[in-house]
């Protein structure tokens, strides 16, 4: 039975078959990213504009839904133990409970459910697909992000100033994100997977 385009590229670092050593190396390797994502930031307040979108998404279309979510809560775990891979070196229980608390608690759902869609075809073997995959990974993290906040601040401030800002970005983000996965579908990933 031929194999379809869209199944080419289907979270090749989260394959079941993939060796228990494997695994942990792409959590670590995965951490890092995160981490270094969390260091390109835009300050702002309440809510600073970094690439962690972008990596949380990218890690869960990678490594597929169960890796990637366990690669971004290893992630977080680091932060709340005081490492400093949090929006500009940041760390700290406190962060999960202040303004960026839903936004943090989101990534893991996001990165999921990014992972999930490509795993089901939403990948470079569909650029629109794959675009959508990483933008609702995105909504995620605005929605949760913003519910949390409103909280704090009220509603029609958690809009303004947790959402609006970031919507271009989030947007930008997953293109970005889709056309990563398009390059590496025809690179060594693709011919490894």
């Amino acid at each position: 039975m031929p194999i379809s385009t869209s199944s080419l590229f289907a979270a090749p670092f989260g394959r079941q078959d993939r060796s228990a050593a494997w695994q942990v190396a792409a959590v670590v390797l995965g951490t890092l990213v995160l981490a270094a994502s969390s260091h390109a930031e835009v300050p702002m307040v309440p809510v600073p504009i970094t690439l962690q979108t972008l990596a949380v998404t990218l890690i869960g279309a990678l490594y597929g839904w169960r890796l990637g979510a366990v690669t971004i809560l290893a992630w977080l775990g680091q932060g709340a133990l005081g490492f400093p891979v949090l929006a500009g070196g940041a760390s700290g229980l406190h962060h999960f409970v202040g303004a960026t608390g839903g936004y943090l608690l989101a990534f893991p759902i996001a990165g999921a459910l990014t992972g999930w869609l490509v795993e089901r075809g939403w990948n470079a073997g569909r650029i629109g697909l794959a675009f959508l995959a990483m933008l609702f990974g995105n909504m995620v993290c605005l929605a949760l992000g913003a519910a949390w906040l409103a909280i704090l601040i009220g509603g029609s401030q958690a809009i303004m100033l947790g959402v609006v800002p970031f919507l271009l970005g989030g947007l930008l983000k997953s293109a970005l994100g889709a056309a990563v996965l398009a390059v590496l579908s025809r690179g060594p990933l693709r011919r490894r997977a």
